[in-house]
């Protein structure tokens, strides 16, 4: 017997046939692929197998992470102004503080100085991960000791005017020299920081998808023609002012963000920061609240420049962070006025720190600074209305807990005293 080899979709020979004087014929094999399908139970098999499948996806389906990965750019809030009111739209989901959440892995650039490490203290108590980046040109190791040895937080060293490679989920971006002290002794440096800094991180959190939020502060408004100060005033900025370095530099900084956010897709929020004090603030860095305090405590004159009149508002250090987590875990990009309402002249303040320290204390008044703005006060309806935010801590209640860290370090450690902070407020 001849043996035969039978290929799919091939001609196949017959068996042969008793007579042998007839010729052998050929008989071709459909190539339908209905008919292929038809032929024996293969139908049924491919009907077991769809119904296999779906089941299987229905009893496991594409986890949450793997479901956001398909989309080509990140959620992208845009808000309008609409009958005095703001509507959002496309909003991304917003965590509510204090509730169940996944841990965040989150990167605080200035995160040893003075708001920095407050606004870690707060991420770690809620359970994320925090890496701090810090040049420490103004931020201290001392800010954070107490998270040392935690496998939830990493210190690097490292200046933002470099590029960073780092993998997570949310972006706060503080570092940036913040009194007039520090941004004046290497202006350069400080637009260098305020603009290629902020290119730097804005290029980190697009290429990983993060949140990033921007400290902004209430310089962009220079000395300004409108009081109190609302997020759409535009301000009255001396650009080649001393201070401009800073001002300037804050307001290319927010020009970046806006541009990365339109044109990129990239989750932002901003947020303009208001004078603030609390502990950790740097003892001798120009600014009126810690120059006062250590003033006093030291027995020397209060220090008061121009005739007293200039207004400030100031908010404690705890309230700033409670404004900067609900905005970074809300729907809304901002720019958003994070402030104390609450405005005092120069000279109330210096009564202020008379009454908390020594009733004793003199005055002494000595010329203005150049560009040193005339009044200061912040417009927060809006963080009201859209963030549910408002300080509460009143001056009178927080300057006390400032003058206990300031007497501590001022007499307990003389080292301390020299050492500088990075706060984002503005003088």
């Amino acid at each position: 017997m001849a043996s035969e080899l039978i290929h799919r979709n091939q001609t196949t020979q017959t068996p042969p046939v008793d007579n042998p004087s007839k010729p052998t014929t050929f008989v071709k094999q459909s190539t339908n692929p209905l008919q292929y399908m038809l032929r024996g139970q293969r139908l049924i098999f491919v009907f077991i197998g769809i119904t296999i499948a779906a089941l299987f996806f229905k009893a496991f389906p594409l986890s949450k992470h793997h479901q956001e990965s398909t989309h080509l750019t990140r959620r992208v809030l845009f808000e309008t102004r609409h009958e005095g009111s703001y509507v959002k739209r496309n909003v991304g989901g917003k965590v509510p503080l204090g509730v169940m959440r996944k841990s965040l892995r989150i990167v605080v650039t200035g995160g040893a100085g003075f708001v920095g490490s407050h606004l870690v203290d707060r991420l770690i108590e809620r359970g994320d991960s925090v890496i701090v980046v810090d040049n420490f040109f103004t931020g201290r190791k001392e800010n954070l000791a107490q998270h040392f040895g935690n496998p939830k937080f990493e210190l690097i060293r490292h200046d933002v005017v470099e590029p960073i490679l780092l993998e997570v989920d949310q972006i706060y971006h503080l570092a940036c020299p913040a009194s007039p002290v520090h941004y004046k002794f290497n202006p350069v440096k400080t637009i260098k920081t305020n603009v290629v800094g902020t290119l730097n991180m804005l290029g980190l959190a697009k290429r990983v998808g993060a949140r990033f939020l921007l400290t902004s502060t209430s310089e962009v408004y220079g000395d300004p023609l409108q009081h109190p100060q609302a997020e759409t005033y535009w301000g009255n900025v001396n650009p080649i002012g001393v201070r401009s370095c800073y001002d300037e530099g804050k307001r290319t900084a927010e020009t970046l963000t806006m541009d990365y956010h339109r044109g990129l897709g990239i989750e932002v929020r901003i947020a303009r920061i208001f004078n603030t004090y609390g502990p950790r603030m740097c003892i001798d860095d120009g600014r009126v609240v810690s120059n006062f305090v250590a003033q006093a405590l030291r027995k020397e004159p209060l220090t008061v420049y121009g005739d007293g009149k200039q207004t400030r508002s100031f908010q404690y250090v705890s309230d700033l962070v409670e404004g900067l987590m609900r905005l970074m875990e809300g729907d809304h990009v901002g720019p958003f006025n994070l402030g104390n309402p609450g405005e005092f002249t120069m000279l109330e303040l210096a009564e202020v720190v008379q009454e908390t320290i020594d009733p004793n204390a003199k005055i002494e008044f000595r010329p203005n600074t150049e560009d040193d703005p005339h009044m200061r006060k912040p417009d927060i309806s809006k963080a009201k209305e859209l963030l549910g935010w408002e300080p509460t801590v009143s001056l009178h209640k927080g300057l006390p807990l400032m003058v206990a860290d300031f007497r501590k370090r001022i007499f307990g450690d003389e080292k301390d005293g020299g050492s500088t902070t990075n706060s984002m407020s503005s003088a």
